[in-house]
């Protein structure tokens, strides 16, 4: 077993390269893409999702229990769709003592970069039992083909 020197600089480049690769894998989550970061400042919590895709589709569900249709906001711009609004507190009474709040109140803003290849005119969403479904149809040229090879 050969001997190896310990050099404090190596180790530091080590940290240093860890830690940007953990800020990169935030990616751009935390620029919008207007440049406006206000919704994310003015955030308290984010709603947990599930994103997926088949051939034509890619699909989004966000779980938002205890939010009403009407504290929900979706928009897409320039590639990016966005969800926010605000999950109203229940209005604690001197009768109760609370023994532990886990669940976030407060305004949530979760945003998406979306691929270029989207028919942004014909995204779907729809709002059920404190879930967010939401539907991005996929671009003809983005959707996978099948190409016949012909054999000698």
């Amino acid at each position: 077993m050969a001997l190896v020197k310990w050099n404090p600089a190596k180790e530091l480049l080590n940290i240093e390269r860890e830690f940007n690769r953990l800020w990169n894998s935030f990616g751009n989550r935390f620029n919008s893409a207007d440049g406006n970061l206000d919704e994310y400042e003015n955030a308290l919590w984010a709603p947990l999702t599930d994103i997926s895709e088949d051939k034509d589709n890619y699909y989004i569900v966000a779980d938002l229990p205890g939010v009403n249709k009407s504290d929900l906001k979706l928009s897409y711009k320039d590639g990016e769709l966005q969800i926010s609004g605000e999950r109203k507190q229940e209005k604690e009474t001197k009768e109760k003592t609370y023994h532990r709040v886990e669940r976030s109140f407060g305004k949530y803003f979760r945003s998406f970069k979306l691929p270029d290849k989207v028919i942004a005119d014909k995204i779907k969403a729809e709002f059920k039992d404190g879930q967010l479904y939401i539907e991005i149809p996929k671009a003809e040229e983005a959707k996978p083909k099948e190409l016949s090879i012909k054999v000698n």
